[in-house]
């Protein structure tokens, strides 16, 4: 996924090796850090008024990476689960904020767009190629309130929607056929595909023209641009849920425009219970909003220090003797140690509680340390009988998940990398020592205090009927 029409070139570095991006042919340092403080304005704009999902997006690229060996910008999925923003930074310069802002925004578009629409027959469709740049770019146009694409030495850059119109309806008009008004060809995603396809000579543009067109040229590894993309999308989703007016509009837009014929947007959608921001609920299942938010943030917490490796070499031997391949731990790996703490002092659902321990035994590499508490903490195994009905501390579980009181004898003695709280709330507030390893689910009807608290912690309502 590369920006533009100006990448007349297959990359000479391999674009998932970090350190080949950052040593080939780097720009003068002054160039590199007014591109890096032009990259970093726009996505905090991003993030405050124009696009939640942009946002987030980026805020999963985890290497943001100024580098020459692309001619505009790109992101890069590769194999290993890991998402690169690679932007050249004479581009970036050229441009300005205004237009990064633009080239940034394509960028994520493409992202969920190969994640919406992931069959290979359709994107091997240069006439869909074409639907997706015209809609991206009218979409960034409306979004970003342009008249006209980024100027780059006086010449605009992209694709114009209204220029692809504007073939589309000569080309329709000297067949004896009715186009669109523009507002009807642009509607929906598919929409755009489907009336270039009803052009005799559609204006596809030439594979060697745009990098990301050249085959192979920037890794897309489906399964990340999956993982990332609906990462993405729930976060903003939950955004629009608390209240955030912006991410509303951009997923109704989105949900809207990627919906009209296209069967795996559609269940996508439906299995992220995006409906709700329609007053829609999902009738074959129940979309548990906190389960969803959890995973997210887990994951995010309990990331592996050392990415996962294919060994090329044993992989080869594996295969020729039958065998399936594996994955091996660049480095040594330690266990993730994880407390789950839940508040006994009042009802707690039992299955939240089925639902958290089946969770917590699929996480791999995970070890898990279970607390119920009220005013003291009492350590269990799943399955065991637990006790509780007094009054709430949660001071109690910090002092023994930081090693400070000792239960039935003993001192927790290791350090954990994530504590789930869940509690309905009340209780006076606490500041642990490490606040952001904390995430609360604060049951119906309880107190959400530890988002508003300073600094804020990760949380999220457990409500029993979400859909």
């Amino acid at each position: 996924m590369a920006y533009g029409e100006r990448g007349r070139r297959v990359p000479v570095v391999d674009l998932a090796d970090r350190r080949a991006l950052q040593r080939y042919r780097p720009a003068d340092a002054e160039v590199i850090e007014e591109a890096r403080r032009l990259k970093e304005a726009a996505l905090l704009d991003f993030g405050l008024t124009e696009s939640a999902v942009a946002s987030w997006l980026y805020a999963k690229c985890h290497h943001q990476i100024p580098t020459t060996a692309v001619d505009t910008a790109a992101v890069v999925a590769s194999g290993d689960g890991s998402c690169l923003l690679l932007y050249n930074p004479d581009f970036f310069v050229g441009l300005g904020l205004d237009g990064v802002k633009f080239v940034l925004f394509h960028e994520a578009r493409h992202l969920v767009h190969r994640h919406l629409f992931a069959d290979p027959d359709l994107r091997a469709d240069p006439v869909f190629e074409l639907a997706s740049e015209v809609s991206i770019n009218h979409v960034a146009l409306v979004r970003l309130g342009r008249a006209e694409l980024p100027l780059l030495n006086g010449r605009p850059t992209g694709v114009n929607p209204r220029e692809v119109y504007e073939l589309y309806r000569a080309d329709l008009t000297a067949h004896g056929l009715e186009p669109l008004t523009y507002e009807g060809f642009v509607e929906t995603d598919m929409r755009v595909y489907g009336e270039l396809k009803r052009m005799h000579h559609p204006p596809v543009p030439e594979r060697r023209l745009c990098v990301r067109l050249v085959a192979d040229a920037v890794p897309a590894d489906q399964e990340t641009v999956d993982l990332v993309a609906s990462s993405a999308l729930l976060n903003s989703l939950l955004a629009a849920r608390r209240g955030h007016p912006g991410a509303e509009v951009e997923l109704l837009d989105l949900m809207g425009r990627t919906e009209d014929g296209n069967a795996r947007a559609a269940r996508l959608w439906g299995k992220l219970g995006a409906g709700v921001l329609r007053g829609e609920t999902t009738r074959t299942r129940t979309v548990d909003w906190w389960q969803r938010w959890l995973v997210d943030v887990l994951a995010s917490k309990l990331r592996e220090g050392e990415r996962l490796v294919y060994p090329k070499k044993r992989g080869a031997l594996l295969a020729a003797l039958g065998q399936d391949p594996l994955l091996s731990r660049r480095g040594p790996v330690r266990d993730k140690v994880l407390v789950i703490a839940y508040d006994t002092s009042g009802s707690m659902p039992n299955r939240v509680i089925t639902w958290l321990t089946e969770l917590v035994g699929r996480i791999d590499g995970v070890q898990a340390h279970w607390l119920s508490f009220d005013a003291v903490v009492m350590p269990f195994v799943p399955g065991e009988r637990v006790y509780g009905g007094g009054g709430t501390s949660f001071q109690v579980v910090a002092d023994y998940a930081e090693g400070r009181t000792e239960v039935n004898g003993r001192r927790f003695e290791e350090t954990p990398d994530a504590v789930v709280m869940l509690t309905d709330g009340y209780a006076p507030p606490i500041t642990p020592a490490e606040p952001e390893k904390w995430i609360w689910l604060i049951t119906e009807g309880g107190d959400e205090w530890p988002d508003r608290h300073t600094p804020a912690m990760d949380c999220h309502r457990v409500t029993t009927g979400s859909r």
